[in-house]
């Protein structure tokens, strides 16, 4: 099994995507490690304590830090350990070109400007207003997604607001009345998540063997009830008249993307 450790001397995020990105190409099981603050010497060297007797890995960096990027550059060397620095490349061209000098600051893109507030707020919202909690956010909300379960309401609600959008998802049960507001606010902002019904029934079978004691008396994978449900959705679709977004295979970014793109429209 192939290793990647994603290294900074930050929090690490950015190198923790550029390696899921790239492990995301490939069919074999590729393991990430995400190793966070590494900016001190005594740091670094104790990490490369840990993996140097292991086989099988590379490392994705974001380091900064001149002193302590250049000290895991040579000790990778010497351990024939394969270090990407994936920042390096672009900053030099930069400097290069344009005859500039990068500050060197670790942890610059998460520092806490209005960007960060406004993202742990929207946030907040989405976990206040996940799954009808509450309905008074819909006046306040950037957007409004509706559906069926398991039509991926939640991850990306949280995927949105993690991009700064305060976002409600309503979930479309034909038992439970909607709120009159969601038919009288804007339905520009107003999103409806379809998804192809055998795909539906495959995702709510895998979730009945793993929370089976909970739902299996509810009816959840009827086929014919799930068909009823899917008209029932459709109805309250056409009668809002709002964007329709078929999420069958697709996955959080994706849909996420086309909803960004509509909102900048």
């Amino acid at each position: 099994m192939l290793r990647i450790y994603a290294i900074s001397d930050s929090i690490g995020e950015t190198a923790e995507l550029v390696a899921k990105g790239i492990a995301s190409q490939f069919s074999e099981q590729i393991h990430i490690t995400r190793i966070p603050y590494l900016n001190t010497m005594k740091n670094a060297q104790k990490f490369l304590e840990t993996i140097k007797d292991e086989k099988n890995l590379i490392i994705i960096s974001t380091i900064i830090l001149s002193e302590v990027k250049e000290f895991m550059v040579q000790k990778c060397i010497e351990l024939n350990i394969c270090f990407i620095s994936v920042l390096s490349p672009g900053i030099n061209i930069i400097c290069q070109k344009f005859n500039i000098k990068p500050v060197f600051q670790p942890g610059n893109l998460w520092n806490m400007d209005d960007e960060y507030f406004k993202r742990i707020s929207a946030i907040e919202f989405a976990i206040q207003y996940d799954d009808s909690k509450d309905y008074n956010g819909l006046d306040t909300a950037d957007i409004v997604l509706i559906g069926l379960s398991r039509t991926s309401k939640t991850p990306l609600s949280m995927y949105l607001a993690f991009k700064g959008l305060k976002v409600i998802n309503i979930p479309l049960i034909p038992e439970i009345p909607l709120p009159q507001k969601l038919f009288e606010i804007d339905k520009r902002k107003i999103v409806a998540l379809t998804i192809d019904p055998i795909k539906l029934i495959e995702i709510r079978k895998h979730r009945l063997e793993k929370f089976g004691w909970a739902i299996k008396s509810s009816g959840y994978i009827d086929e014919k009830r799930i068909l009823d449900e899917l008209d029932y959705a459709d109805s309250i679709f056409k009668k809002i008249n709002c964007k329709k977004i078929d999420v069958t295979d697709r996955a959080i970014e994706d849909t996420a993307l086309i909803i960004l793109n509509t909102i900048k429209k």
